[in-house]
């Protein structure tokens, strides 16, 4: 999809009560966009959102907090019976997403990095969502842990996506460990593809080569972004090394290569081989180098910006910018990337239309939430 060639002026709108008057001004933002922010809230070191059907937000923050945000930002509320995370390095408390039955079962998904027996790893979790005063999780489940667990901080992945048919899929990271990504014994490194119970679906490619019965595709360094688009298929983006930030179609059994090739070099500046040069790897639809940093993903299938529909949307890190990629069925080529003067960790679609998107932030706040709507 072509990315519209009107220019907007910016015009940000006053803040919810909670937000400081410094943090009220109008956002200063370098270039021209084509849409209008809304400074909704202000967290700390915030990971990921998701809506409710009331149009409230369930956001994470990086030391174990979740939150019920309302749509203005004007009140928030702890929720309770969140287990305690490791929140060292990368990690954190991290994704969150609703059951796809959540308005009849009220479950709620989330993952988060925990210290165990061998180091850490990145679990996946549930809970019943009781909204109360205040609001909590009860009958909180782990469903499942990565294997296994290492020594170190880095690389957890832990995004979660439900498939139309209602399957679950999970990203494991690498934990910097490079070889556990090929290994077939291990879960890091890899695409996970579960029931809702957290137990192997059936019909996983790999379970009959080898592999943990969970394995779903493989080959993978740190994928931070997962989702289905409209036609059912998958796809995620990962961080790559020293350049090689990549988009992937995931498609199932297939090996994305990491660490036999990349598209970007060891931070000590060893050369790993191109994607090119091994062509029984999957090959990264889109890649950048130098990097973007992405952060979360998100397709957007709303109204509101109909040029866009059906385009991925990624938040960038180092690169401060939103990302946006252009899709066409399954091929995938670099869009637009705005300027946000911020760390973007994610991005997400609301109830409208509207794109929310949710600053990096730090401690003592500084990580906004954002209300993207067209420019006027």
């Amino acid at each position: 999809m072509r990315s519209i060639l009107a220019v907007a002026v910016l015009v940000p709108l006053v803040a919810g009560c909670g937000v400081d008057a410094a943090r009220q001004a109008p956002a200063q933002r370098s270039g021209d966009l084509p849409f209008q922010m809304q400074v909704v809230a202000d967290f700390e070191s915030p990971w990921a959102m998701t809506f409710l059907p009331d149009g409230r937000l369930l956001v994470t923050e990086k030391a174990g907090a979740l939150l019920v945000v309302s749509p203005d930002g004007q009140q928030r509320t702890r929720v309770d019976g969140m287990p305690a995370v490791s929140s060292d390095g990368q990690g954190g408390l991290m994704d969150v997403v609703l059951h796809p039955q959540f308005a009849q079962n009220r479950l709620v998904y989330f993952s988060y990095a925990e210290a165990g027996p061998g180091g850490k790893g990145v679990v996946l979790a549930r809970g019943v969502f009781a909204d109360g005063q205040p609001p909590a999780l009860q009958k909180v489940e782990t469903l499942f842990r990565a294997t296994p667990y290492v020594d170190g901080d880095g690389h957890f992945g832990g995004r979660i996506a439900f498939a139309p048919d209602g399957r679950l899929f999970f990203t494991n990271g690498d934990r910097q460990k490079f070889d556990p990504a090929q290994d077939p014994k291990a879960t890091l490194g890899k695409v996970l593809r579960m029931k809702d119970d957290g137990s192997p679906a059936e019909g996983n490619p790999l379970s009959g080569k080898g592999f943990l019965p969970v394995v779903w595709s493989y080959g993978h360094r740190n994928p931070l972004g997962l989702a289905f688009d409209q036609a059912g298929q998958l796809w995620a983006q990962e961080m790559g090394p020293r350049g090689g930030d990549e988009v992937n179609l995931i498609l199932p059994g297939r090996n994305y290569g990491y660490p036999v090739v990349s598209e970007g070099d060891h931070y000590d500046g060893k050369a790993i081989p191109r994607h090119a040069t091994r062509p029984e790897f999957e090959a990264p639809k889109v890649s950048w180098n130098p990097v973007i940093s992405p952060g979360g993903l998100m397709v957007y299938t709303g109204t509101l910006f109909p040029q866009w529909k059906g385009d991925l949307f990624i938040g960038g890190l180092s690169s401060q910018a939103l990302i946006r990629v252009d899709v066409d069925g399954t091929r995938a080529s670099k869009g637009d990337q705005w300027p946000m003067g911020e760390r973007i960790r994610e991005p997400e679609q609301g109830p409208d239309g509207a794109i929310w998107v949710l600053e990096d932030g730090r401690r003592g706040g500084k990580g906004r939430l954002l209300k993207l709507t067209p420019a006027r």
